[in-house]
């Protein structure tokens, strides 16, 4: 069950909540019993693996289209290469 931040708007008392997410949010402080906001800071969530991240699609993507030009630039090798003997024969 996920922990909710809350602080008193009278007080300034923070607390922490563990509520369901089909629980309804606090509104009276324990301390005064004036009325509580919710706080919201940054959550702890990381993205391992591939495709979270831009560079992961890019590396992929050009790695296709990089593939492509390579690709036309080893043939053209190949054709240069396969002229070369032919010329000096």
């Amino acid at each position: 069950m996920p922990t909710y931040s809350y602080a008193c708007k009278q007080c300034g008392h923070r607390f922490d909540a563990v509520q369901s997410f089909a629980d309804a949010a606090l509104t009276e402080c324990p301390e005064c019993g004036g009325e509580v906001r919710k706080q919201y800071g940054s959550i702890g969530v990381t993205f391992n693996g591939s495709g979270f991240y831009r560079t992961d699609s890019r590396s992929s993507t050009s790695g296709g289209s990089g593939s492509g030009s390579t690709g036309s630039s080893t043939s053209s090798k190949s054709e240069s290469k396969s002229s070369a003997p032919s010329s000096a024969s």
